[in-house]
């Protein structure tokens, strides 16, 4: 399997899709590419029994593409715990990294990592690290985008894409901080959080990929 089918599976499970059907949309975002890429390759992974698509509902992993993208998650987020608590990377650094590693990681390293870092149960962005043959169910929340004005949440877990993690670095926004949503835009504008310390407004896509719990 190369890698560039491994990143569609790992998408699929962070997106929700061991539990529910992930539109195509969805993943066009969280890839950065074409949607004509995304359904050639969605074709592939249908043919390989790694996911079932429903038309105009979108994808869902299978239970042999659960477990796969289960052993990559676990693989790649054991990496970025390592990068962030032992070699001083920033959070929003270590996607790509983690990336390039996952995929030469041997069930022996992985074991003699997971045991290294007194086995996490999350990685940097809020993620599940799985154990060993576990499959993850990351716990069912809302994104940020779901909740109206007034709500006060809690930062839970981001979406593991580059790009977001960059965006947030740049506003200042970590995980576990606690706002309050002042104000959404119309037609799917910016949405603003306040707290004590600061105020921010965060686009309608990067809401769309940011999961909260409600407070």
């Amino acid at each position: 399997m190369t890698p560039n089918r491994e990143d569609y599976l790992k998408l699929i499970l962070e997106l929700g899709g061991d539990k529910e059907k992930v539109s195509n949309k969805k993943i066009v975002a969280g890839l950065s590419i074409s949607g004509a890429s995304v359904s050639e390759m969605i074709n592939k992974l249908v043919k390989e029994g790694l996911v079932e698509h429903s038309p105009y509902q979108g994808v869902q992993l299978t239970p042999a593409g659960l477990e796969k993208a289960s052993t990559l998650v676990r693989k790649h987020r054991l990496w970025e715990v390592f990068l962030v608590d032992h070699l001083g990377y920033s959070w929003n650094e270590v996607h790509d990294e983690a990336e390039v590693l996952e995929h030469v990681t041997s069930t022996q390293l992985e074991q003699k990592l997971d045991t290294y870092l007194n086995h996490p149960t999350f990685c940097p962005h809020g993620g599940m690290i799985p154990q060993e043959d576990q499959i993850v169910h990351e716990k069912d929340r809302q994104t940020l985008a779901s909740y109206p004005e007034g709500t006060n949440i809690r930062i839970a877990r981001v979406l593991d894409e580059k790009d977001l993690l960059d965006y947030l670095m740049d506003l200042g926004v970590k995980i576990h901080e606690e706002y309050t949503i002042t104000n959404i835009a119309a037609y799917e504008g910016p949405i603003t959080l306040q707290n004590d310390q600061k105020e921010v407004s965060i686009s309608y896509k990067a809401a769309s990929t940011i999961f909260v719990d409600s407070l």
